[in-house]
């Protein structure tokens, strides 16, 4: 008698990953479809030889749509959209791996991995000149104000320049990396007037100035490790005659009357004469014809 025995499969093992957690730093400038995770690393494996369904989630907000993978079947992950480093700088994704396809009514077997994404800036924007405004709640572009300043004629200043709003000064947004700066006058330097120190930014003059003509520089911000990251900021120095006197009022005391129930933006009169606004006056030494 011979007797042929079939033994069934029975579905009673749970997927396996070779690594439940896993640990990748990506660079904030990898380009989009890029890998991420490679497949190897991620395919589990199943006792009973069923075929594996993957799918894979992000537990942090902010952060879905930027990983993706491959396939239902394939667990390779890639990047699915373009990096920002002050979006986020960590992302946290859950792999789950199952031996029956997500809408099956049998019973499903489930593993699952936990996949840390660390962003690591990188050095993608130009200098910042401060103090500057960001444009329209865009932390990518800041607006810095036009810089200014005074020289007197015919006067040599022997310290830096005093300027307007600030002293020149400019940063690497691409603050964790913080590349040095370098500053270069590139434009309106007539008859080559000024200098600028390459590490502080500060502004002096090399010659007296004979004409009231004033000048409008431009000076230059550059990554010392990349010369395409600069960008130019405008420095407008006037030429004027060097005060010599402090202004002052012609008189020490003035006196004024006022009536009750006058409307708003009523003259003041003079104080004995209610016919002659009341006015208050300076002078200055360095203006006697003004």
């Amino acid at each position: 008698l011979e007797i042929l025995v079939t033994i069934i499969n029975e579905n009673d093992n749970n997927p396996q990953f070779e690594q439940s957690t896993l640990t990748r730093v990506v660079r904030e400038d990898t380009e989009v479809n890029a890998t991420i995770v490679a497949r190897e690393d991620l395919s589990a494996t199943d006792a009973d030889l069923d075929i594996i369904y993957y799918e894979l989630t992000a537990t942090v907000q902010g952060t879905n749509g930027y990983f993706a993978i491959k396939g239902v079947n394939n667990p390779e992950i890639y990047l699915q959209k373009a990096l920002d480093y002050d979006e986020f700088q960590k992302a946290t994704l859950l792999l789950y791996a199952r031996d029956r396809p997500v809408t099956s009514a049998e019973p499903t077997n489930t593993a699952t991995a936990t996949i840390t994404i660390i962003i690591e800036q990188a050095d993608t924007r130009a200098p910042w000149f401060l103090p500057c405004a960001f444009l329209q709640d865009d932390t990518h572009v800041c607006i810095s104000s036009p810089y200014s300043g005074t020289v007197n004629i015919s006067e040599m200043a022997v310290e830096p320049l005093i300027l307007r709003p600030g002293p020149i000064y400019a940063i690497d947004p691409d603050y964790t990396i913080n590349e040095k700066i370098t500053y270069s006058i590139v434009g309106g330097n007539t008859d080559e007037v000024f200098s600028v120190d390459a590490d502080t930014g500060n502004i002096t003059m090399n010659k007296i100035v004979t004409s009231p003509n004033p000048f409008l520089l431009q000076v230059m911000a550059t990554q010392v490790n990349n010369v395409r990251k600069y960008s130019i900021a405008t420095v407008e120095i006037k030429v004027i005659n060097k005060s010599l006197y402090p202004p002052h009022f012609e008189k020490g005391l003035y006196s004024g009357t006022v009536f009750v129930g006058l409307a708003l933006r009523s003259f003041v009169f003079q104080a004995g004469d209610p016919s002659t606004p009341l006015m208050i006056t300076a002078v200055d030494e360095d203006f006697p014809d003004v």
